[in-house]
C-alpha cells in the first residue's frame, strides 16, 4: 500500500512540474485598497457598471478625479485597472506590465479588441476572459500574468472592496 500510494505522489509531482505555469508575481506586493461604500458610489465614481467596461485608479494621480480618494486608500504598484467581464463581474489588476515590471509604464485597454496592451513591449494580456493571462508579446514568452487583485461585493448597501 505505502508503494502505491509512493508511486502515485511521484506522477503527481512529475504530472504537475510538467505544465506550464504562468507567473502572476513580478509586480512588488504593495498595498490596495479602494472602497465603494455603496451602489451610488460604486455607479458615480469609477466602479464599472456594464459589460465590459474598465476603469483606472492611480491614487498619486487623482485618477479618476471624481473618485473620493482617502489616507487609506492605495493603488498598488502602478495603480489599479478595474474592468467587468462578459457576465458584468468586476476584475482587478495592476496596472503595471509584468515585462517592464515599472510602476510607470502602464497598460491600457484596447476598446476594440477587449485586451489589455502594454504601450513599451507590446505585450497583450486577456482581461476580460481569463484573468491577466498573456496573449502575445515578451509577457506571452516568458510567461507573465498581469497581478491581479481580489474584488469583494457587493455589501449589503451594493458597494464593493478591492484589495491585495
Amino acid at each position: 500500500m505505502k508503494h502505491l500510494l509512493l508511486c502515485t505522489l511521484c506522477f503527481l509531482f512529475l504530472f504537475a512540474s510538467s505544465c506550464e505555469s504562468i507567473n502572476d508575481d513580478r509586480i512588488p506586493p504593495l498595498a490596495v485598497n479602494i472602497e465603494f461604500s455603496n451602489a451610488g458610489i460604486w455607479e458615480s465614481c469609477g466602479g464599472v457598471t456594464h459589460a465590459l467596461d474598465s476603469e483606472k485608479f492611480i491614487k498619486e494621480q487623482l485618477t479618476p478625479s471624481n473618485y473620493p480618494y482617502t489616507a487609506l486608500t492605495y493603488t498598488g504598484f502602478g495603480g489599479v485597472l478595474l474592468v467587468s467581464n462578459i457576465i458584468n463581474v468586476p476584475l482587478a489588476y495592476d496596472l503595471a506590465c509584468p515585462v517592464e515590471a515599472k510602476n510607470n509604464i502602464r497598460i491600457s485597454i484596447d476598446h476594440k479588441n477587449h485586451q489589455a496592451v502594454c504601450p513599451q513591449c507590446g505585450s497583450v494580456f486577456d482581461v476580460f476572459d481569463n484573468p491577466g493571462y498573456p496573449l502575445s508579446g515578451p509577457a506571452a514568452e516568458k510567461k507573465y500574468a498581469l497581478k491581479q487583485y481580489h474584488v469583494y461585493g457587493p455589501n449589503e448597501f451594493g458597494g464593493y472592496t478591492i484589495q491585495r
